[in-house]
Parts: C-alpha cells; sequence; structure tokens
C-alpha cells in the first residue's frame, strides 16, 4: 500500500516527519508525482490542485487534514465512490475557541482604542467602557459549540444558530428561524461550512437585517463572506468593525481594501491549527477502518458537504 501528502509545503514537513513515526513501515509520496500512482491508496491532503488525485486509480481513502472539505468536495474529478474523513480534534476546537475569544474580548474592552492611545502617550482612563454584547455563533456544530459554551461560562448573553435542532446549554435557533437569531444580536461569530447554501451568505442583505450595529467574526471560509459587502456595511453603520481570518481570495491580495480599514483586523487563516500528530493518527485509523471493513471515523457526508 502508498500513501501521500499533498499540501502547501510550509506544512508537509511536520506532517512527513510525524508519519515516518507513526508509520516507518509505510510507503510516503509527498506531492502527486510519481512513476507508479497506483500504489497510492489513502491521500492526506489541503488545498490540493485540482485534478491532481485524478491519477490515483487505486484510491480508497481521501483524508482532509484541516476541518474544512471544501477544497476536496470542489474537485470534480473526485470519484464519487472514494470515502472522505476529515480530522476532528479537541486541540483544533481548543484553538479556535481562544481565538474566537480573543477577537471578542479585545473588542468588548476596547483594546484597539487603548492601544491608539498608547500610540500617542494618551493616559485613557476611563475613557472607553466595557461593551454589553449579545454573542450569536452562526453554526454551532463541532467549533461553533465549543465556542458558544465558553462564552456561556463566562456569562456573557449568547445563542446560537444551527439548520437542524441542538441540544445546547444556551438559547438556540435552526431552520426558519434565522430571523430570529440575528433580531438580538451585536457580535456575529461564523463559523459555518463553505457549502452552496453558504457561499456568500455574509452579505449586505443580511447586514441590513441585523437590529443593532453589529461586530462581525469571520473564521469560517472567505467564500461564506461578501468583502465588498463588509466595508460597506461598516462605511454605512451596519457594522462596527470586523475581525477577519479567512478571504475570498488567500494570501490576501496586497492592494485589497481591507489591509488598510482601520475598523477591519485581519490574520492569516491561522485560527484553528491542525496538529500533525493527530491529524496522522486518525487518518492511519482511518485506513485501518477501509482495510477491515469497519465505519469510518468523521466521514463527510457529500451531499452537506461537511
Amino acid at each position: 500500500m502508498g500513501f501521500a501528502i499533498i499540501a502547501p509545503s510550509t506544512q508537509t514537513k511536520k506532517w512527513e516527519i510525524e508519519f515516518n513515526k507513526q508509520a516507518p513501515n509505510e510507503d510516503l509520496l509527498i506531492g502527486y508525482e510519481t512513476e507508479h500512482p497506483e500504489e497510492i491508496e489513502c491521500v492526506l491532503v489541503w488545498g490540493h490542485p485540482k485534478g491532481s488525485l485524478e491519477k490515483f486509480k487505486n484510491l480508497k481513502l481521501i483524508f482532509s487534514m484541516g476541518a474544512g472539505v471544501d477544497h476536496i468536495l470542489n474537485d470534480e474529478t473526485i470519484p464519487k465512490n472514494i470515502p472522505i474523513s476529515r480530522i476532528v480534534d479537541p486541540q483544533m476546537a481548543f484553538s479556535m475557541t481562544n481565538y474566537i475569544l480573543m477577537a471578542v474580548l479585545n473588542y468588548q474592552r476596547c483594546w484597539y482604542d487603548f492601544q491608539d492611545a498608547q500610540k500617542k502617550g494618551h493616559w485613557a482612563q476611563f475613557e472607553f467602557d466595557e461593551k454589553i454584547l449579545s454573542i450569536g455563533i452562526l453554526g454551532i456544530g463541532h467549533l461553533g459549540m465549543d465556542a458558544a459554551d465558553a462564552f456561556h461560562r463566562l456569562g456573557f448573553k449568547v445563542s446560537g444558530y444551527s439548520n437542524s435542532p441542538k441540544k445546547t446549554i444556551f438559547p438556540s435557533f435552526h431552520g426558519n428561524q434565522f430571523e430570529d437569531f440575528l433580531a438580538d444580536i451585536n457580535v456575529l461569530v461564523c463559523t459555518v461550512p463553505l457549502t452552496p447554501k453558504t457561499k456568500g451568505l455574509l452579505n449586505f442583505e443580511l447586514f441590513c437585517k441585523l437590529n443593532y450595529p453589529t461586530y462581525l467574526v469571520n473564521v469560517s471560509r472567505g467564500g461564506v463572506h461578501i468583502e465588498r459587502d463588509i466595508v460597506r456595511a461598516i462605511d454605512e453603520g451596519k457594522l462596527t468593525g470586523a475581525f477577519l481570518d479567512v478571504f475570498e481570495k488567500e494570501p490576501l491580495p496586497k492592494d485589497s481594501p481591507l489591509w488598510q480599514n482601520p475598523k477591519i483586523k485581519i490574520t492569516p487563516h491561522i485560527a484553528s491549527l491542525t496538529y500533525a500528530k493527530e491529524s496522522i493518527r486518525q487518518a492511519l485509523d482511518n485506513f485501518r477502518r477501509i482495510k477491515q471493513g469497519e465505519n469510518l471515523l468523521n466521514e463527510v457526508n457529500r451531499q452537506n458537504m461537511y
């Protein structure tokens, strides 16, 4: 049997080292160029070039090294009968929740105002009050639920929205209750996967449905928002600002107006980190399950796209 890791070069080295620790007797290809593509039965991918898996005629499993799978499902050359699974790691939820908490708490405690005051050498005591927040988590799957639970435990007013009903310790909405969910929030945190249904979801029309000026945090996928609509919503007072980790095009182009907007904070798609040790362990375990005819862990539903 053979394995391949297909991902940006910045990621592959640590995954290669970990793979060789856990499976020292298995053959591993880095990239997709090989004279013997028929030997590859399992690929571990992140952002693979479209069509690069087509040559692997004996492929039995595709494993996503990140929580998102849109990069795989958007490749029409992949046969529909090949199962796809993805990493689900409590450590990823820990990283994501800490990132979301950081983004929201910096806003809530007026951190950026105090930074501006520091640059001016100005003692801004008592000038900026804590904001009273009503936080809405759009997408309460594994990652969104963890963040919502954390806000709830800290005593914040928090609610969540998902396609289907979820058992939660905080108020939650689903299905056709979307506008009810939007009605009472002033912070919107987006954690939904990118699907045909969510593509362009965060647009000006949605921002106009918010009853209060709202702070936006997007840690899902850049395809879920429309950047020009975010800028417009900030200019027109629908949004008070935005904290963005994902973008329509990545890396974010140098000429993007987002860079220079003082009300937009930018990080380079690092909100939730993938840990090589657990990713490799899950990939190897799922490949073993394939071989032994067992059910996969965290198998992707192609219809739902997650």
